[in-house]
């Protein structure tokens, strides 16, 4: 069996998951989930009880979630060069720290101005506007200073950091928060990943167009094969 990523639209955190399994090499699929129409029915939390995504079921029929155990799950399965140093080579330790850094600081970062558009008015809604500007400006920052003026977040080229990277950065082209010409090193190493062939097929297949795989993926499932996929998995 194939495995399948359940990756959520628009702007969904989803999205270096996707360019991780383009650069793989290994087949898979996808089945896309709209937020919050799909995402907080009852089927889907069948696959994820807390509605959220993305959500990953392996070959193997284990169901997981959390982008930085995903990436990591897709690294430990091919040997691209790309998917980062494996435990105990050298410079696993600093793919480790990128990952935590950008699941626990820089994703979370924009959070608050994630809330202040879901349903929040007033001054709760200036609030969380204010806290969410001044994190996403703090989270940048920081991870400049971590980059410390390498041309990549972990090893002497593209990993799985930067694939997550790339599919975060992206929310402050939506939220306007900072000119991220301020911030050289990132903007530099954004740019660069605008240029990668998965990258692009992730921004198309995001928004619906035609895109060119330079992976192996194998097409869509709708949520309701994949919900019979894994009843047969389990």
């Amino acid at each position: 069996m194939e495995p399948i990523l359940f990756y959520g639209v628009p702007e969904g955190c989803s999205f270096g998951s996707i360019v991780a399994l383009e650069w793989a090499g290994r087949p898979y699929r996808l089945c896309r989930i709209e937020m919050p129409k799909i995402v907080s029915t009852e089927a889907y939390r069948r696959i994820n009880p807390l509605g959220e995504t993305p959500t990953f079921l392996s070959e193997a029929g284990a169901v997981f979630s959390q982008s930085s155990t995903i990436l990591r799950h897709i690294a430990l399965g091919s040997s691209d060069p790309r998917m980062g140093p494996r435990p105990g080579e050298k410079g696993h330790e600093r793919l480790d720290e990128m990952l935590a850094f950008l699941h626990t600081t820089f994703f979370s970062a924009f959070g608050p101005l994630w809330q202040a558009i879901e349903g929040a008015e007033g001054a709760e809604k200036e609030v969380l506007t204010s806290v969410g500007r001044r994190k996403v400006k703090k989270a940048h920052q920081q991870l400049e200073q971590l980059l410390g003026g390498r041309p990549w977040l972990a090893g002497n080229g593209p990993t799985i950091a930067d694939a997550y990277f790339v599919g975060i950065a992206r929310w402050n082209d939506f939220h306007a928060v900072l000119d991220r010409s301020d911030y050289p090193g990132l903007n530099s190493l954004y740019r660069r990943l605008q240029e990668d062939p998965a990258v692009r097929f992730a921004h198309a297949i995001e928004h619906g167009e035609e895109a060119r795989s330079a992976g192996s993926f194998l097409g869509h499932i709708s949520l309701e094969a994949a919900l019979e996929t894994l009843r047969v998995a389990v």
